[in-house]
C-alpha cells in the first residue's frame, strides 16, 4: 500500500463529516427562513366553525387576524361546500334578508333562508380563513306535524283492519267450500238402502207357499 493510498483512506472520514456539516448548515438556514416567513404572515381564525339555525334567524360569523384589520383588504367568500369553488360574497345580492359587515369583522346575516346555507370564508390580504359552515333548515310547525302523524297512524290502523277482514273472508270462503264438498259425498241413510227391493207377497203368502200356484207337469202355460 502506497503512502498516497494511506493518506486518502485517512482523510475520507473527515471529508464525509465536512460534507454533512455543510448540508446541516444549509438546512438550518432554510428552516430559519421558513420560520421568519411563518412569523411575518398573519393568521386568520373564524368563530364559530359550524352554525345550524332555523329560517328567519340571525347569524354572526367572527373573523379574527393577527394583524390590524384596517391595513388589510377584507373580503368574504361563499361556497356550497368546503371542496367547492369559492365565490366572492356580494352581500346585496347573494344573501337573503338584511346583512351587514360590522367594524369588528363580524359578518351579520339577518332573517336567513334555506338558500343561504353554505360555507363562508373570510380573506385578509392573501390569507384565507378556515371557513364557517352554515346550515339553514325550515322551521317545523308542531301542530301540523302532530296532525300529519295522527293521519298516518289512522291510515295504518285502517289498513290493518282491511287486511284482517280480507284474511277472515278468505278463511270463511275456504270453510264453506270444504263443507260443501263433504255434503256431496255423504253416505245415504239406512232407510234408502233397500228401497225398491221389498219382497212381494201373493195373497199374504210368503215365497215358500207359492207352490200352490205352480203349474203341474205337462200342463201348458197360459201363453202357449
Amino acid at each position: 500500500m502506497t503512502a498516497v493510498t494511506v493518506r486518502h483512506t485517512f482523510l475520507l472520514p473527515f471529508k464525509i463529516i465536512s460534507f454533512l456539516h455543510v448540508i446541516m448548515r444549509w438546512l438550518l438556514v432554510g428552516c430559519f427562513i421558513l420560520g421568519l416567513n411563518h412569523i411575518s404572515a398573519h393568521r386568520i381564525t373564524q368563530k364559530p366553525r359550524f352554525i345550524g339555525v332555523k329560517m328567519g334567524s340571525s347569524v354572526l360569523i367572527q373573523c379574527s387576524m393577527t394583524e390590524r384589520v384596517d391595513s388589510l383588504n377584507m373580503q368574504w367568500y361563499r361556497a356550497d361546500a368546503y371542496d367547492q369553488k369559492k365565490v366572492v360574497l356580494q352581500l346585496e345580492r347573494d344573501v337573503s334578508g338584511n346583512r351587514s359587515l360590522t367594524k369588528d369583522n363580524l359578518l351579520t346575516l339577518h332573517r336567513v333562508q334555506v338558500e343561504d346555507s353554505g360555507v363562508y370564508f373570510c380573506q385578509a390580504g392573501n390569507t384565507m380563513g378556515p371557513g364557517t359552515q352554515l346550515i339553514v333548515v325550515k322551521a317545523t310547525d308542531l301542530t301540523a306535524a302532530q296532525h300529519r302523524t295522527t293521519i298516518k297512524d289512522g291510515l295504518i290502523i285502517v289498513q290493518a283492519l282491511l287486511l284482517a277482514l280480507f284474511i277472515a273472508a278468505l278463511l270463511m270462503q275456504k270453510r264453506n267450500l270444504s263443507e260443501k264438498e263433504d255434503s256431496e259425498y255423504e253416505m245415504p241413510e239406512n232407510d234408502h238402502i233397500y228401497q225398491g227391493l221389498a219382497i212381494e207377497t201373493c195373497n199374504g203368502g210368503m215365497y215358500e207357499e207359492l207352490t200352490v200356484y205352480a203349474q203341474p207337469d205337462g200342463s201348458e202355460a197360459p201363453w202357449e
